[in-house]
């Protein structure tokens, strides 16, 4: 009778010592786990004759027990929802209970997401149905580190055409988001990683937990320094080509050769974090640095800004040398990122709806960040960077507000927006407010402008 608790369907562990008696082995089992709150307020007990089946009891002893308990205050009959666990005092209700959360603003103009409430719900359930319907059994067992063939072989012939990629199935990686895939490329190579500034801060601590070293490489008006990398003794070079993070600009094409002429000449591994690549507005994107040298750049893409971070669904295409030290480093990870969402994306992407979903966001992007320019027009602030992405960065100008101004301005209205600085490794005394455009629905647009215009007014006058 000790250890036949997982047969009533509660994932507890409980054990009768009938030293003095069954029923009073009992009375106390349920009395300590309810004392603990292992058995937590509000959870619905078995009913006699079930638990008194599984113990092996007879029926008049489990009522009897639960008689005394009720009597005692640890469990309440209810007419018509059997026997439960009392609320009592110390006791937290662990079904029920909320773990804390932060404060979310009114207004939230922060960048790095996009707007949650367009997920393609509709073409994401039909892909999903289709794709389950049909997906094979070892699907929902153990998988290959380098995820399912379907998505791999549906990438390689998305990230070909869209993209301008180089890529084969047996090439490319799922991972969970870019930040794992960029993980595993800093434990593979290891070493010393060049990473563009202004950048991820987040990026640049998770390449540093791995052990490899972390250097700064400056960005400017045409992306990033290229002409620097040979004296940072890199063994690898981080950059966004398409939409440098935060400040907007693309890799101009002198930097794009310079890069993979030094890693062609030094064997080392050029990152391409293909950032924002999707959501060009002023004309088609630039093709993916990877299509001009797949022997030396790694390429790093994501669902995050297209769907929605919440799928945690990237991928890496590698350059041959890269794949198997890549593939040991995820089985050793977390073995393979899961099935069900791979097979979803690959039906979508296959049938098209991806495309049509990322059209459709493009417009919507591109009429958010041409409301954006028209209400501060009138403010003396310029946005920098190309028609592009899900944010912009307003460069403050030297002699007026403060990082520190806007920001005591913006939460006096409850509005939320990133800062330049927080993104920089290097000193330096430029400031601006990163405005994420992509992140509020469309119903709450409208006001979040009206904080941010506000905001540049109170600062400026």
């Amino acid at each position: 009778m000790a250890d036949q608790w997982p047969n009533l369907g509660l994932d507890l562990h409980l054990e009768l010592d009938a030293a003095d008696g069954v029923r009073t082995g009992l009375e106390r089992a349920l009395r300590a786990a309810a004392r603990s709150g292992r058995l937590a307020p509000g959870t619905r007990l078995p009913a006699t004759r079930r638990l008194a089946e599984d113990l092996g009891l007879a029926r008049g002893t489990v009522r009897a027990a639960y008689d005394q308990l009720i009597a005692e205050g640890y469990l309440t009959a209810r007419q018509g929802s059997g026997t439960v666990v009392a609320l009592r005092p110390g006791v937290v209700p662990v079904a029920t209970a909320e773990p804390a959360r932060a404060e979310r603003p009114r207004h939230d103009l922060r960048p790095g997401s996009p707007d949650a409430s367009a997920f393609p719900v509709a073409a994401w359930l039909e892909s999903s149905r289709r794709a389950l319907g049909s997906a094979p059994a070892d699907a929902f067992g153990y998988g290959d580190p380098r995820g399912r063939a379907e998505l791999r072989t549906a990438l390689a012939g998305y990230l070909g055409r869209a993209r301008g990629v180089s890529a084969r199935p047996d090439s490319i990686v799922i991972t969970n988001g870019y930040l794992q895939g960029l993980t595993l490329l800093a434990t593979a190579v290891g070493g010393t990683f060049a990473m563009e500034d202004p950048g991820v801060p987040l990026h640049r601590e998770a390449v540093r937990r791995t052990g490899a070293r972390v250097v700064p490489l400056p960005v400017d008006d045409l992306g990033a320094r290229a002409d620097l990398v040979d004296g940072l003794a890199a063994d690898a070079v981080e950059v966004t080509p398409a939409h440098q993070y935060p400040t907007g600009r693309t890799l101009h094409p002198g930097r794009r050769r310079a890069l993979l002429d030094w890693a062609r000449s030094s064997s080392g591994l050029i990152v391409e974090n293909d950032y924002d690549a999707e959501f060009r507005y002023d004309r088609k994107p630039v093709g993916a640095l990877q299509g001009a040298g797949p022997e030396d750049v790694a390429y790093l893409g994501t669902t995050s800004k297209t769907l929605g971070p919440a799928l945690r669904i990237g991928w890496m295409v590698l350059p041959p040398r890269l794949i198997d030290p890549v593939v040991d480093a995820k089985l050793h990870v977390d073995h393979h990122t899961e099935h069900l969402g791979q097979l979803t994306l690959a039906d979508l992407i296959t049938r098209h709806g991806y495309d049509r979903h990322i059209r459709a966001s493009r417009q919507r992007y591109l009429r958010r960040r041409d409301e954006l320019r028209r209400r501060i027009a009138d403010v003396p602030i310029s946005l920098t960077g190309i028609a592009a992405g899900l944010h912009a960065l307003a460069v403050l100008p030297s002699g007026g507000p403060t990082e520190a101004d806007v920001r005591t301005a913006a939460e006096a209205r409850g509005l939320a927006l990133g800062y330049l600085s927080e993104r920089r490794a290097l000193p330096s005394t430029a400031q601006g407010v990163i405005i994420g455009y992509g992140r509020p629905p469309e119903h709450a647009y409208a006001s979040a402008l009206d904080a941010l215009t506000a905001t540049f007014t109170a600062c400026f006058r």
